[in-house]
């Protein structure tokens, strides 16, 4: 006998017909609805408000007109953007040496110690100048301008400043077929893309979330740096007379931003007509009011909801990658270490793309942490058992550009490559629980490393050819 099949109620007639009527929608269908809703609101005011002349505007709505203005409000948020690179940079550098120089110290009592009670070598090796080394650098290098730039973005955020950026670049990211929120993930991202990526969960479209998420990569995070830093600070910098080194410096840092915001439009834009095509959605974004920071608040957040946070994910990747370092530096096969073997391996890879094998190299063991990308060159460079750092910029230079034939193409090449290279490791792990899809952070992954050497490919040739 075959079952008897019961009529639909009149709410699953209801839920079908909804269905049905929601299909045959426009896609701009919400973005009409909102556009009439506060058309109608504006009728309703001018019908039963009436202002009375020469009414002076209250300070709020003076700022508002001053920080989302057509003219002023991109120039003023990229000169916000410029000082609080410059006071974390600035303000990093003392605290971070003065954080290196404490871990080391720990490092070499610890290592003393060892050795007086007859640890093996290899043992001490591994263990103090392999594992824990790698950890004191990240966090020597992360912390400091973490511990200064969250709590800056903090502030903004208090402030009701961010919801203005987002409102100023609505329109740029919908012309990309992304959402206007995504500058907010990617302001995040300046401190860590894996932050940058939680952030993300602001975004209601799963569609335009995703382009937010595999495009995050492009914003230059913390780690990435003390790479800038360092080329900004020996190829731009050293041009200039030493009271405007630091603005130098900080004004090459914020042009690979602006690159980087542009990449990110750029890929953003392919991505919301290929594999993840679409009509931008609008959102509703009611300006929130100007309040006083609570700097209990700014404290917890940023410090322990983002510092602490991704300071100890970053830990957790940057274990093991010291001890990979160490063990490269150390095994040798002939007159050479292993590092030295694959350096030379990777070498013509390196010279197409304007680098050499050592470059690639630390970028492929500094995959769980970006921050140990300049040591680890080092410490291949010099031939070293661990990871080393110089003690000024002119040691660095002479050799960099002395010793290893350094060129201006080199940094550029390198700056493009510091700022298109795939995620660290911590970010691709969050892209995957953002994602749970190996398909979503296989690309994530692999689409700025691809870009990395396409660009950085035919900058290298191009400068050449013409050279």
């Amino acid at each position: 006998m075959m079952p008897e099949t019961s009529a639909p109620t009149a709410a699953e007639r209801l839920v079908r017909r909804a269905d049905e009527l929601r299909r045959r929608l426009p896609p701009d269908f919400r973005d009409q609805v909102v556009t009439s809703l506060y058309a109608e609101a504006g009728r309703i005011v001018n019908r039963v408000v009436r202002t009375r002349p020469g009414r002076r505007l209250s300070w709020e709505q003076r700022i508002d007109r001053l920080v989302t203005s057509p003219v002023f409000g991109l120039p003023l948020m990229l000169a916000l953007l410029a000082l609080v690179f410059w006071i974390t940079i600035v303000g990093a550098n003392y605290p971070s040496s003065l954080l290196a120089r404490g871990l080391f110290a720990i490092e070499a009592h610890a290592a003393a110690w060892f050795e007086a009670w007859g640890a093996p070598w290899w043992l001490t090796g591994f263990l103090w100048h392999g594992v824990y080394r790698g950890l004191a650098w990240v966090i020597s290098v992360m912390l400091p301008p973490m511990a200064i730039f969250f709590p800056l973005f903090t502030i903004l955020e208090d402030l009701g400043y961010l919801p203005r950026v987002a409102f100023n670049l609505d329109w740029l990211f919908r012309k990309a077929g992304a959402h206007g929120k995504q500058a907010l993930t990617m302001a995040m991202g300046f401190g860590c893309n894996a932050a940058g990526v939680i952030a993300t969960r602001v975004i209601d479209s799963p569609r335009e979330r995703l382009i937010a998420i595999l495009t995050n990569n492009f914003v230059p995070c913390n780690g990435r740096f003390p790479t800038l830093i360092m080329l900004a600070s020996v190829f731009v910098a050293a041009a200039f007379p030493p009271a405007l080194a630091s603005l130098a410096a900080a004004g090459a840092v914020v042009g690979i931003v602006l690159l980087g915001a542009v990449f990110t439009l750029i890929v953003s834009w392919g991505l919301a007509r290929t594999v993840l095509r679409g009509e931008a959605s609008a959102f509703t974004l009611e300006l929130p009011p100007y309040r006083r920071p609570s700097i209990l608040r700014i404290l917890y957040t940023s410090i322990i909801d983002r510092t602490i946070f991704v300071l100890l994910r970053a830990m957790a990747t940057a274990a093991p990658a010291g001890a990979v370092i160490w063990l490269l530096a150390n095994i040798h096969a002939g007159s050479a270490s292993l590092a030295q073997h694959v350096a030379s391996f990777l070498d013509p890879l390196g010279h197409a793309i304007g680098l050499d094998g050592v470059i690639l190299l630390a970028y492929i063991i500094a995959i769980p942490a970006n921050e140990i990308v300049v040591p680890t060159m080092l410490m291949v460079y010099l031939g070293t058992g661990m990871m080393i750092e110089l003690e000024s910029l002119d040691q660095l230079r002479a050799l960099l550009v002395d010793g290893h034939s350094w060129t201006l193409l080199t940094a550029v090449c390198l700056m493009l490559f510091a700022l298109l290279h795939n995620p660290c490791g911590t970010t691709i792990l969050t892209i995957w629980k953002e994602t749970r899809s190996a398909k979503w952070t296989l690309l994530g992954a692999l689409l700025p490393l691809a870009l990395g050497f396409l660009v950085t490919f035919a900058v290298a040739q191009a400068v050449r050819a013409w050279g």
